[in-house]
């Protein structure tokens, strides 16, 4: 009896573990969550004709790019990935502020200028820095505590 009334016990505890909502602390800098824009994930290849075809295999399909110069952007559904044979050493993740899923031209964004300064107030120095003094495409790069490599790359003008 006693073994029944522990295990019941157990059943309940999970219960309310599984369905108790989750605390939903901010970790964010100031009110609002940073919006960073469309992501995708730059693979770094050794050969682009064999990746490609990996992942059309996988259902991506070329969206962008240009094989011919060692670079394709695939997507599936709302993944998306780029292929660089020979740009770049290392994975990295990519963010484009200005950009939906499917690259078309977000009405309202933050200029991937005001993302940096606003990292770089909290304490996070840039690899890469985007030139403040200018406005239209820019980029940045920051580097996480493991190493791992973040662009933000905004390919278009507020004004556009």
């Amino acid at each position: 009896m006693k073994a029944k009334l522990y295990i019941l016990l157990f059943v309940v505890f999970l219960t309310g573990c599984v369905t108790a909502p989750v605390s939903q602390t901010s970790t964010h800098i100031g009110e609002s969550a940073m919006k960073l824009g469309n992501f995708s994930v730059s693979l770094t290849v050794k050969d682009i004709e064999k990746s490609r075809v990996f992942y059309e295999k996988l259902g991506f399909t070329v969206r962008g790019g240009d094989q011919a110069q060692n670079w394709l952007v695939l997507q599936n559904e709302q993944t998306i990935i780029g292929l660089f044979q020979g740009m770049f050493e290392d994975n990295i993740l990519t963010f484009n502020p200005g950009w939906d899923n499917n690259g078309n031209k977000l009405a309202n964004f933050t200029d991937v200028r005001e993302l940096q300064s606003t990292l770089k107030a909290s304490g996070i120095t840039p690899l890469t820095e985007a030139d403040e003094s200018t406005t239209g495409p820019a980029y940045f790069i920051i580097e996480d505590p493991d190493g791992n490599q973040i662009m933000v790359d905004q390919h278009v003008s507020a004004a556009d």
